[in-house]
């Protein structure tokens, strides 16, 4: 298998992203292919960088046996779409503030998160951060995840 990286991108990077992650991380940990994967995670604002996940989000990670308790937020750069192979976005905004730092021959690296996710209506990850809901965005990341993964492994 070839040496592949992405990058999860969400707004603040506090919450989705890094759950995203963390999420990420643990899966393909569990089917040994840590050294062939880079995965990383950034926000569209600088808002939170250097800071830890949000509690919620860490609290949610962890009842499912997730630590993203080493995480910190940065910001996304056009330099992102240079050293990763996947630049996934976790909803339509998030998507047209990428696809605004890639080149045109970078295009291709910006996925919407979703596109990867079996049998679900929605088309975007929502933002937990005001409205709650992170059991409900870890049921998406991880269904998407796998999807994901399925994908590298068949085309990289």
């Amino acid at each position: 298998m070839n040496r592949v990286s992405v990058v999860f991108v969400c707004l603040g990077n506090i919450c989705r992203s890094p759950t995203a992650e963390g999420v990420f991380r643990a899966l393909v940990a569990s089917r040994g292919l840590e050294e062939f994967i880079h995965i990383d995670s950034a926000g569209t604002s600088n808002w939170h960088v250097g800071e830890s996940p949000d509690s919620r989000a860490t609290e949610a990670a962890r009842e499912r046996g997730i630590d993203l308790s080493s995480l910190r937020g940065r910001q996304a750069t056009a330099r992102d779409f240079s050293e990763f192979d996947y630049v996934i976005a976790m909803d339509d905004d998030n998507y047209a503030s990428l696809s605004h730092l890639a080149s045109p021959d970078q295009q291709h690296k910006l996925h919407l998160f979703l596109d990867f996710a079996s049998g679900v209506a929605e088309r975007e990850v929502p933002d937990p951060y005001y409205g709650g809901g992170f059991p409900h965005v870890f049921d998406l990341i991880e269904n998407a995840s796998e999807g994901l993964l399925k994908h590298i492994l068949e085309n990289d």
